[in-house]
């Protein structure tokens, strides 16, 4: 059985892992993460329209119910230059959903804060996005589910330190 792609492209074989079809049991982990990603990306555009919210909306939502969030912070979060995420503020701010305000001790900085509308927005569409994500685990048994768990949070903590040594 070949691993990878890379592998059967070198003995001439199609790689066919990234095309793949649900139950493949030679899928490799490129391929997997790519279908995964596909899923969890449909599932939350989906959600996201239910919610009359882009996806990149309800992700700020999101990112703001943990409280008020810095631009260059955010900037950084979406991996955008801070000018690239007015619009985005200005939309948010127009629909009521989320302010700027000065930081204070800081006349340059900006804070973004939810309203009481962009809050109960934040709170509804995470909760169905939530259980809409959970129903892709939901038929694994439990340990598979708490293993996929642990592996994915070392796997986000990981990247998130050597992210945070390249600063």
């Amino acid at each position: 059985m070949y691993r990878n792609g890379v592998e059967k492209a070198a003995q001439g074989i199609p790689a066919t892992g990234l095309g793949a079809g649900p139950g493949c049991p030679d899928i490799d982990v490129a391929a997997g993460l790519v279908q995964l990603t596909g899923l969890v990306q449909g599932i939350y555009a989906r959600v996201s329209e239910r919610h009359d919210l882009t996806p990149v909306q309800a992700k700020l939502l999101c990112l703001l119910l943990a409280g008020p969030r810095g631009m260059a912070e955010l900037a950084h979060c979406f991996g955008v230059e801070r000018a690239a995420l007015t619009g985005l503020m200005d939309r948010a701010e127009r629909r009521g959903l989320a302010q700027r305000s000065a930081v204070p001790g800081d006349r340059r900085a900006l804070q973004v804060t939810l309203t009481d509308a962009g809050r109960q927005a934040a709170i509804a569409f995470h909760a169905e996005v939530s259980a809409e994500l959970d129903r892709l685990t939901s038929s694994l048994a439990p340990q598979d589910r708490e293993h996929f768990r642990t592996v994915m949070a070392e796997i986000i903590a990981r990247r998130r330190a050597s992210s945070a040594a390249s600063w």
